[in-house]
C-alpha cells in the first residue's frame, strides 16, 4: 500500500471517530434539556443557555478532530 492510502485511512478514522462522541453528548444533552424543561416550564430559558454551552463544548471537540484530520491529510 502506498502512504497516500494510509494518510487517507488515517484522516477518515479521526474525523469518523471524532465526531462520533460529540454526537452522541449533543443527543444526550439534549434529551436531558426537554425532559427538564418537560418537567419545569418556567426553568426553560436557565435550562436552554446550560444545553447551549454543553453543546458549545461538545462540538468544539468534534472541531478538534477535524482539524487533526485535516493536519494528517495536508501536514504530514
Amino acid at each position: 500500500m502506498e502512504p497516500t492510502t494510509f494518510k487517507l485511512l488515517a484522516a477518515g478514522l479521526a474525523i469518523g471517530l471524532g465526531a462520533l462522541g460529540p454526537g452522541i453528548g449533543i443527543g444526550i444533552v439534549a434529551l436531558g434539556a426537554l425532559s427538564a424543561i418537560g418537567r419545569n416550564p418556567e426553568a426553560a430559558s436557565q435550562v436552554q443557555t446550560n444545553m447551549f454551552i454543553g453543546i458549545a463544548f461538545a462540538e468544539a471537540v468534534a472541531i478538534y478532530a477535524l482539524v487533526v484530520a485535516l493536519i494528517l491529510l495536508f501536514v504530514v
